[in-house]
């Protein structure tokens, strides 16, 4: 066990509730036998999964409304610390219809965030980066909130001298990998290097190097890239990885992202490997994947897959 403190932070988070039916007719009523909702987010996803691991893990963001105490109340009844700055407006909820083997989503896009409240919440942010060892910003920003957003939050914990890991997209990542203070840790898909770089990424090998080498990501100690069922690759620093995985039934991919950011951020605070850190970052991602619940890992199957994992430097 390690006493270190890893600060997760969630700027948009929600209540997810999973609606689980054999059949979805539309224009019609469906009847549901089982809900489940769970306090949402992919920052909050993080935070779970380490919780699980038995992490020291606080949990930030904002949080507003009936639907922000039920959040913070489904935390403190986990035993998760969480320490969020409150809003004025109401925290969102985000539905998705499990259905014939395909999940339909209606997501709300959740409150707008006054000037006031964005200055306000760098101030408490500030404070809670200083008792942090490790911070783990994950998702979109709310609106209101300018897209350089993230910038600022890395330049604070840039200051107080604490790694941030950023798992964002678009605007919001090119802005902060364009800035003066990047992040220690970014995790882009392919399509989200597609994005970035407004062409076709694909998972080979040379291409990726090359991408990855691109002057966009200079002074970002690690960019990890998943390749979905091809596992991931990485460079750290002028080092670059495959990771291959064994193949697993998927019942749920949702959430296996932010069980990798939860894998590389315990990897962090204990000072692991690269091989180690890459290892532990996909194990978990599988074992998301592997239950129907989001963000959640059954570590009994932790070292059986952690052994079938294979890093290679390439």
């Amino acid at each position: 066990m390690t006493n270190k403190t890893i600060l997760t932070i969630t700027m948009n988070p929600s209540v997810d509730i999973a609606y689980q039916l054999d059949n979805f007719n539309l224009d019609t009523v469906n009847r549901v036998a089982e809900v489940n909702k769970t306090a949402g987010g992919k920052g909050l996803n993080v935070t779970r999964v380490l919780s699980q691991l038995g992490d020291n893990v606080k949990a930030s963001g904002l949080l507003g409304g009936k639907i922000g105490e039920f959040i913070e109340e489904e935390l403190n009844k986990n035993k998760v610390g969480n320490d969020f700055y409150k809003i004025s407006g109401d925290t969102r909820n985000c539905i998705a219809v499990l259905h014939d083997g395909n999940q339909t989503e209606i997501l709300e896009s959740g409150p707008t965030i006054s000037d006031e409240e964005a200055k306000n919440f760098l101030t408490h942010y500030e404070k809670l980066v200083k008792e942090a060892d490790l911070v783990a910003i994950s998702g979109s920003l709310p609106k209101g909130i300018s897209k350089d957003y993230y910038v600022k939050m890395v330049e604070i914990s840039t200051k107080n001298n604490k790694k941030t890991i950023l798992d964002c997209s678009g605007e919001s990542l090119i802005a902060t990998l364009k800035a003066e203070n990047k992040p220690f840790v970014i995790k882009p898909n392919t399509e989200e290097l597609s994005e970035i770089f407004e062409t076709q990424v694909t998972d080979n090998i040379e291409e990726l190097k090359k991408l990855l080498s691109n002057e966009l990501f200079t002074g970002v100690e690690w960019v990890i890239v998943s390749l979905g069922a091809k596992g991931a690759f990485a460079k750290h620093g002028d080092k670059f990885y495959k990771v291959n995985i064994p193949k697993i039934e998927v019942v749920n991919p949702v959430g296996s992202g932010d069980s990798t950011v939860a894998g590389i951020a315990s990897a962090l605070v204990y000072e692991a490997s690269d091989e180690y850190l890459l290892k532990k970052a996909n194990v978990l991602g599988m074992l998301n994947a592997q239950e129907k619940q989001t963000g959640f890992v059954n570590l009994k199957n932790y070292k059986e897959l952690f052994n079938k994992i294979e890093v290679k430097e390439v």
